[in-house]
């Protein structure tokens, strides 16, 4: 059989849809050299151990201390607080919009949860600010309201969006063949939701975990309003700094070794990141092989 020639059109289709991927990996690649390049001089200066695991951070100081280990803490434990309250949260509304909402109250609530996701940060840090925290303060009798407990609270609510929609797609995408086998067995249709077609789309589920955890510890803006800032070891109602509002906050008065230190900061929130991104590919093809 004659292989048919690409004709002209199709050929420069083709360079330009390579060319846009090349070009995303080159974005990608630029961002870590850089990354690199700018982060690097302060971890030889200040050593990794000490920099990773230092519980001092004073970078004006007469002798200055660079230890992120508070930042890194911080960051870790509210973005599984945000995971542990909204992931489920997030797993029971995509089940109720796809498998047992009707159809006028699915067409309702779709659009408000595709609304959370175009609200901006700053929306979110101030009606965090303005209402959460004085409300937290009062609930538990503190002197401010403004912590981690309060982070996490608005973490949870911003990563909703991309696993309630994300999990409803993978539902959707399951063949209705196994949900038909399993009703014709005699399992009820909550039986089956959740012991055939939850496992059957374990996939996409995780892939939502996964945009929900991007989402919480790369948020800086919301964060920054509510958290408190200050260079504490994370305890749930002090206040505390994230790695990323440790770079908004300190990034324009920085100069010389302090501002390689932000960027250091950056480098390890960058390769955190990606850790978890390579956990999840692996976790994927483990369950898809």
């Amino acid at each position: 059989m004659m292989r048919r020639t690409p004709r002209p059109l199709e050929r420069l289709m083709g360079l330009f849809f390579s060319a846009c991927g090349l070009t995303a990996v080159a974005f990608v690649l630029l961002i870590s050299l850089y990354l690199i390049l700018a982060g690097v001089p302060a971890l030889r200066e200040t050593g990794l151990p000490d920099f990773l695991l230092g519980r001092q951070w004073s970078p004006t100081a007469q002798r200055p201390e660079f230890g992120i280990a508070p930042f890194l803490l911080t960051s870790v434990y509210g973005a599984a607080g945000a995971v542990l309250l909204g992931a489920p949260i997030g797993l029971l509304c995509a089940v109720f919009l796809a498998k047992t909402a009707p159809p006028r109250l699915a067409a309702a609530v779709r659009p408000a949860v595709e609304l959370l996701s175009g609200i901006p940060s700053v929306v979110y840090g101030l009606v965090g600010m303005l209402v959460l925290v004085p409300a937290v303060r009062r609930c538990f009798r503190l002197p401010d309201g403004a912590g981690l407990f309060s982070a996490i609270l608005v973490l949870a609510v911003m990563i909703l969006p991309s696993i309630v929609s994300v999990s409803e797609a993978a539902l959707r995408a399951v063949p209705p063949e196994y949900e038909a086998a399993s009703l014709a067995l005699g399992a009820t249709q909550i039986e089956t939701v959740f012991r055939v077609t939850l496992p059957a789309a374990s996939g996409g589920v995780a892939a939502s975990v996964v945009l929900g955890v991007g989402r919480a510890i790369g948020e800086a803006m919301a964060v920054l309003m509510v958290a408190g800032n200050a260079a504490n070891m994370p305890s749930l109602f002090k206040s505390v700094k994230f790695l990323t509002t440790a770079i908004a906050s300190e990034m324009s008065y920085s100069s010389g070794l302090h501002r390689q230190a932000l960027f250091s900061i950056a480098l390890v929130l960058f390769f955190f990141i990606m850790l978890v991104n390579v956990l999840l590919n692996r976790l994927l093809k483990r369950k898809g092989g």
